[in-house]
């Protein structure tokens, strides 16, 4: 199974069925924490529908196109990061994230997405990546400024979410402009 250690607290790993009732539990959990900014938090209503989605995750995982990894944190599931729609000849990817409601206020998202950058743009040779945040997703832009990325700009009714269309935020970070060991942690 593939793991990233992200440091001596945090460490990503690559859902098996194994996680199923994991996450479908933390997502039962923060359901109204979640569904504020991730479309598909309520068509998900049974450990079953994790259990058919891991699958293709792992097969998104071996083609190369997707890497969809649990965050553990001092040995508990309590969110998702992914590396998503991986284009290999351009070498851009984008990078998706949520977190439990109890774990916030820890920088484990912000150590996260370090960690997920230095495994993009060292181990696996991406030139960018990009964060895409609702406009009013104050705590998801956060991410990608502490970590110095470059806001490109806004897309207009760029997702559609609760029955309505609002805009999000692009950001973007070259691979000539990552140094890992001098992002800000915090």
């Amino acid at each position: 199974m593939f793991t990233l250690k992200v440091d001596h607290e945090i460490e990503l790993q690559l859902f098996q069925r194994h996680h199923t009732l994991q996450l479908y539990q933390l997502v039962e959990e923060n359901r109204d924490h979640l569904r504020r900014w991730l479309p598909w938090v309520d068509s998900m209503t049974s450990p079953y529908q994790f259990e058919s989605v891991i699958p293709l995750w792992l097969n998104q995982f071996a083609e190369g196109s997707a890497c969809n990894l649990g965050i553990v944190y001092k040995g508990t599931l309590v969110g998702s990061i992914g590396l998503h729609q991986i284009d290999w000849y351009n070498k851009i990817a984008s990078i998706g994230y949520y977190l439990a409601k109890n774990a916030e206020g820890h920088g484990i998202i912000t150590r996260t997405v370090k960690g997920l950058l230095n495994y993009a743009f060292y181990d696996l040779g991406l030139n960018r990546i990009e964060i895409r945040c609702g406009v009013e997703n104050y705590k998801s832009q956060a991410i990608p400024e502490r970590l110095g990325f470059q806001k490109e700009g806004t897309i207009r009714d760029g997702e559609h979410l609760n029955g309505y269309f609002h805009d999000i935020i692009i950001y973007s970070k070259l691979a000539r402009e990552w140094n890992g060991n001098h992002a800000k942690a915090y």
